[in-house]
């Protein structure tokens, strides 16, 4: 093995599949900071996203002779790290307190997000605008700022303000809407 190679991402999977524990760690940096950018969106606690970045990371090993190699490494990665995340929150609180919705000096959608699951609001996201959902998804799951949405998507930063804002409030409507149903139903 050589130590001083630049491994191409399928070099990185076949040895993680031999189980290489050098090819293994190789693939953990090379991932890691953007997985723990995107915990962080969540959990705001270093800690906290460091253990799910590092569950994220476990799934993947364990499942890495399930990749393909269809699509992108990083993207099947991230994927694996979301579920991690996601059964962090199922385990931890079953409710949501990681996204702003609501603007700071307003409490009136507070209580919708204290009984707003994990899985409500991913359901919810579904249905924004396809081009709101993109840059509400690449903002707040995948953590990129609003610079490099711009650039991936070769739209204006202003551009992609507006939309992460109209998905903002497209979610707190949705949210309280939710919120309102259930209480009648209750």
């Amino acid at each position: 093995m050589q130590h001083g190679k630049k491994y191409n991402d399928e070099d990185l999977v076949k040895g993680c599949i031999e189980n290489d524990r050098y090819h293994q760690e190789l693939l953990y940096r090379k991932y890691f900071r953007s997985m723990m950018r995107m915990c962080l969106r969540y959990t705001q606690d270093r800690e906290n996203a460091m253990e799910i970045v590092n569950n994220g990371f476990l799934r993947v090993f364990k499942k890495i002779d399930k990749y393909t190699g269809k699509g992108s490494l990083e993207g099947w990665i991230r994927k694996l790290v979301f579920h991690a995340l996601s059964d962090y929150f199922k385990s931890n609180s079953r409710t949501i307190h990681f996204l702003e919705l609501e603007d700071r000096d307003s409490t009136k959608s507070e209580t919708a997000l204290d009984h707003l699951y994990f899985e409500d609001l991913l359901e919810l996201v579904q249905e924004l605008p396809v081009a709101t959902r993109r840059v509400f998804h690449l903002y707040a799951i995948e953590g990129y700022s609003h610079r490099e949405i711009a650039e991936m998507t070769e739209i204006s930063i202003g551009t992609s303000k507006w939309h992460l804002a109209a998905a903002r409030k497209i979610l707190k409507q949705l949210i309280v809407k939710r919120n309102n149903i259930k209480q009648h139903a209750g």
